[in-house]
């Protein structure tokens, strides 16, 4: 998930990576251009090569890549946003004395009592 906090920063980039691409056909740069202005997807589609970024990566060889983009409300304190449960760790903000200070506690096993 990636979170755009400046749209327009990310679309100026974009239309600036378009305008100095000396290959691409003009009826072609109006299109992307357009596409660019309306769709954050497509901004960042212009200015981020997936290719690129798993070419280093061993045993990997991307087939296709794909982006989207859908708005959602970001609420912090909701449940739904608790990126640390998905791994299986609870983070404890300042760390103690029985996990080393690095923040992780592990969850006790439930008493069938």
């Amino acid at each position: 998930m990636l979170e755009v906090v400046e749209p327009d920063a990310l679309t100026g980039a974009a239309i600036d990576h378009i305008a100095a691409d000396e290959f691409m056909p003009d009826e072609e740069r109006g299109h992307a251009e357009a596409a660019v202005r309306e769709d954050e997807a497509e901004a960042l589609a212009y200015l981020i090569d997936p290719f690129s970024l798993v070419s280093e990566v061993p045993g990997v060889e991307l087939a296709q890549a794909s982006w989207s983009t859908e708005p959602v409300e970001y609420d912090p304190e909701s449940m739904e946003w608790d990126l640390d449960e998905e791994d299986g760790s609870f983070a404890d903000s300042e760390g103690d004395a029985e996990d080393g200070g690095h923040g992780r506690a592990e969850r006790a096993p439930a008493d069938d009592r």
